[in-house]
Order: C-alpha cells, then sequence, then structure tokens
C-alpha cells in the first residue's frame, strides 16, 4: 500500500512538474542561454513592472503579450503565476512578469531585446 502512495504522489508530482514545462522552455540562441515559450518564443522581463504584479496592460499588452499561465498551473522553484488585473494569470520569472514581442516572427527572434531601453531577453542561468 505504502509504494502504491509513492507512486501515486511522484506521479502527480511529475504531472505538476509537466504544467509549468510546457509554459516555457530553456534555448541556446546566438550562443546565449534564454527561456521561451513553447512555441520557442523569446520571453522578456518589463523593468516598469515591480516584482510579483505587472504594469503592461492595453497598447503594452497588445504588443507585448504576456505569457498566461493556463488553468490549474502551478509555480516551479523560480516560476510563478501573477494574477492581472483584467482577471486573467501570467507566468513571473524570478518574480518578473514576462511577455513575448509581436515584432518576434520566428523561434529565436530577439527583436524586443533593449526596446526603450526597459525591455530584456529573460536569461537561462
Amino acid at each position: 500500500m505504502k509504494s502504491i502512495a509513492l507512486g501515486l504522489a511522484a506521479l502527480l508530482l511529475g504531472t505538476a512538474a509537466s504544467h509549468a514545462a510546457e509554459a516555457w522552455k530553456e534555448a541556446e540562441v546566438g550562443g546565449k542561454k534564454i527561456y521561451t515559450d513553447a512555441m520557442g518564443m523569446t520571453l522578456y522581463t518589463y523593468d516598469k513592472d515591480d516584482k510579483g504584479k505587472s504594469n503592461c496592460y492595453d497598447k503594452c499588452a497588445a504588443n507585448w503579450p504576456p505569457l498566461k499561465a493556463e488553468a490549474g498551473a502551478k509555480a516551479d522553484d523560480e516560476w510563478t503565476i501573477v494574477d492581472r488585473t483584467d482577471g486573467t494569470k501570467m507566468w513571473a520569472y524570478d518574480g518578473k512578469p514576462v511577455y513575448t514581442f509581436v515584432k518576434d516572427k520566428k523561434a529565436g527572434d530577439m527583436a524586443g531585446e533593449g526596446v526603450a531601453g526597459v525591455w530584456h531577453v529573460v536569461k537561462a542561468d
């Protein structure tokens, strides 16, 4: 009975981790290790965000779509979930909300790096 309980616990932990793993992944682009979404699109942070709080809405969010956290998603180490004022949830890395950029057209593009001096690629340490 104990082994069944341990097996079930391992299965549940694996399921929770897979939810997180489906949202982002580590990639190497131009010799740099970065994080991307599941489709390989580069993830960015915004200097005007507060830790654990997004300040990117309306036109900003249209250009910099938040990396949405699906229902049932679970935090995983430095990856956490932030509640947005519009009622949606998004992923954050080390407390900083993360976004994609509409001008990135294919996996590995990093057109958003340094935009207005406030957007930065999320580096995988």
